[in-house]
C-alpha cells in the first residue's frame, strides 16, 4: 500500500512539475527533503503525535528554505498524514517518471562473470536498440546464470542465460 501511496504522490508532483515546466526543481527538492527527513532526530520530530503540526511546519521550513513552496506543501501534507515513510520510494518513482519522460529505461543485468568496459558498451547499444530508448545500465554478477545474461529492462525481462536455457530444455523434455 505505500508504494501505491508513493506511486500516486510521485505522479500527482511529476504532473505539477511538468505544467510548469519545472522537472528538474522538484526533483532536486524532493531529493532534499527525503534527505532532511532521513536524518533520524528530524525523522523522529517530524513523526511525533506529541508535537502540534504548526511547530513541524516550522522547523520544516527552516531547514528547508530553499524548496519550492509547492513541494514543501507536499512535505507538510505528508507529514500531517504521517506518511513520511513513503518519500524515499516517492523520489524513486519520480526518477522514474523523468526519465520516461525523458526517453531514457534502466536495464538491470546479470551475468556469471563480470563484463569489460567495451561488452558493457555494446550490450547497452543493443538493448537501446531493442527497447529504442538510451539506456542506463547496471549490471551484477551472479555465478548461478552459468553463462550469458539475464536482462531486465522496465518490465521485459530477456534471459539468454545458460541457466534458462537448460530450464527451458528440461522442461521440453518433460512435455
Amino acid at each position: 500500500m505505500a508504494r501505491a501511496s508513493a506511486r500516486r504522490h510521485a505522479q500527482a508532483a511529476f504532473q505539477i512539475a511538468l505544467e510548469r515546466e519545472q522537472l528538474d526543481t522538484w526533483r532536486r527538492d524532493l531529493e532534499r527533503i527525503s534527505e532532511a527527513v532521513n536524518e533520524p532526530l528530524l525523522f523522529s520530530f517530524l513523526a511525533s503525535p506529541k508535537i502540534h503540526l504548526g511547530e513541524k511546519a516550522r522547523i520544516l521550513r527552516e531547514r528547508l528554505e530553499e524548496v519550492n513552496p509547492l513541494a514543501m506543501n507536499l512535505a507538510l501534507l505528508l507529514v500531517a498524514k504521517g506518511r513520511l515513510c513513503i518519500l524515499g520510494e516517492m523520489v524513486l518513482e519520480y526518477g522514474r517518471l523523468l526519465d520516461e519522460h525523458r526517453g531514457i529505461a534502466h536495464a538491470e543485468v546479470g551475468t556469471a562473470v563480470p563484463l569489460h568496459p567495451e561488452e558493457k558498451g555494446r550490450l547497452t547499444y543493443r538493448l537501446s536498440d531493442m527497447v529504442g530508448k538510451e539506456i542506463v545500465l547496471t549490471t551484477t554478477v551472479d555465478p548461478s546464470i552459468i553463462g550469458g545474461l539475464v536482462a531486465r529492462v522496465g518490465d521485459k525481462l530477456i534471459d539468454g542465460s545458460t541457466k534458462g536455457r537448460l530450464l527451458a530444455l528440461r522442461e521440453s523434455l518433460i512435455r
